[in-house]
C-alpha cells in the first residue's frame, strides 16, 4: 500500500476522519459536508503520530531546501514541531491573530528574517487560514518554500488560491485517496460514493439528497 492510502486508512481507523453522507456535518463557515476531519486526534495515538511524522519527513524532501519550519495555529503546531525536531531545524508558529497582551506577536518563536520556511498545516479546506499564515510570514520577510499538510479536501478554490499565489503544496493524503480507501474498506456504500463525489465538485450547493 502506498503512503497516501496508508495515512488515509489510519485516519479512518482512529476516526480522525469521519464520513456521513446521509447526515452531514456543518462547518463553521456554514457549509454542509459529508466529511469531518480532526487530525489532532492522531496526536493521541503514538503509532499513527509516528507514521505521520515519517510521511512528513518524506514529503518535506520534495521541496527545495529550507532553513526552518512554521506551524499554522493551532493544529499545525504539534505536527510542525515534530517535523522540525526530526530534521533538527528551528520552529516557529503563526497565530490567526495577534495576542491581546505582551508583544502582541502574530509569529511566535525566533528565526532570522530572510530564512526559507516550510509551512505545516494539518488540514486544507478553503485554504484561507493557510494563506493568512503565509502572508504573515511573508510580511515578516520570510521566504516561503511551500506548504505541507496532512490532508486536503481538494476544493477547487483552495487549489486556485495557492496557484495564484505561486505556493507549492504537497499533502500526505487527499480526498480522492480517502474515498477510494473508504470504499475498499467498506466505510461507505455505493450511494454514499455518489454523494461524496458530488460534494467535492460543488460544496457550497451540495445537499445529501
Amino acid at each position: 500500500m502506498d503512503s497516501a492510502k496508508w495515512i488515509a486508512q489510519l485516519l479512518l481507523q482512529i476516526k480522525a476522519i469521519k464520513l456521513n453522507a446521509k447526515d452531514p456535518f456543518t462547518w463553521a463557515s456554514g457549509i454542509k459536508s459529508p466529511i469531518y476531519c480532526d487530525n489532532r486526534i492522531a496526536l493521541s495515538y503514538p503509532y499513527v503520530r509516528n507514521e505521520i511524522k515519517k510521511s512528513l519527513i518524506s514529503q518535506a524532501s520534495q521541496f527545495t531546501p529550507f532553513d526552518g519550519v512554521a506551524g499554522v495555529a493551532t493544529a499545525g503546531i504539534p505536527h510542525g514541531a515534530i517535523l522540525a525536531d526530526a530534521l533538527g531545524l528551528p520552529f516557529i508558529y503563526v497565530r490567526n491573530k495577534a495576542k491581546g497582551h505582551g508583544r502582541q506577536n502574530v509569529i511566535e518563536g525566533e528565526m532570522n528574517p530572510g530564512s526559507n520556511v516550510l509551512v505545516i498545516e494539518d488540514l486544507i479546506s478553503t485554504g484561507g487560514s493557510s494563506m493568512e499564515a503565509i502572508l504573515s510570514l511573508q510580511d515578516a520577510e520570510f521566504n516561503i518554500t511551500g506548504l505541507l499538510a496532512i490532508f486536503t479536501y481538494q476544493l477547487d478554490y483552495s487549489t486556485k488560491k495557492f496557484k495564484s499565489n505561486e505556493i507549492e503544496v504537497h499533502t500526505l493524503t487527499d480526498y480522492t485517496t480517502l474515498i477510494s480507501v473508504a470504499q475498499e474498506l467498506q466505510y461507505v456504500d455505493y450511494d454514499d460514493l455518489d454523494l461524496l463525489s458530488r460534494w467535492r465538485k460543488s460544496p457550497g450547493s451540495w445537499k445529501p439528497n
